[in-house]
């Protein structure tokens, strides 16, 4: 049996001289998180939610769709703002559409001294082919 003699430590120490010191990683210092954003945005959240599904509501009525479609088509932009706001819904919706979809954007009043909303919920529907 032969043995090998490695002429060096296989895990080399560091050198023992003064001043020298060991590398340690920067460690990241990172703010205390603050949930009171996100919190605000997840309530206002909640109110699009509800929102928009008073919106699906009234767009189920056959009634309300056929006078939507028909504005859309003739591209009277007005008048489908009209009906939507007709709905009574209590955030701004921005509607467009395409002769094969409709979008509709309901987004939350940006707060005092916030250029933005918090959020916004975006609903897209295919109605044509």
């Amino acid at each position: 049996m032969y043995y090998y003699h490695y002429p060096y430590p296989l895990h080399p120490q560091p050198p023992a001289y003064p001043g020298y010191q060991y590398y340690q990683p920067l460690t990241r210092q990172y703010p205390q998180v603050d949930v009171n954003v996100f919190t605000k945005s997840i309530k206002s959240y909640r109110l699009l939610m509800d929102q928009g599904s008073i919106l699906l509501d009234r767009l189920g009525d056959p009634d309300f769709d056929v006078k939507l479609m028909s504005a859309a088509q003739k591209g009277n932009k007005a008048e489908v703002d009209i009906l939507i706001k007709s709905i009574g819904l209590r955030v701004p919706v921005e509607t467009k559409y395409t002769p094969t979809g409709v979008t509709f954007e309901l987004a939350t009043q940006p707060e005092p001294g916030s250029p933005t909303s918090c959020c916004s919920l975006t609903v897209h529907l295919k109605w044509g082919n």
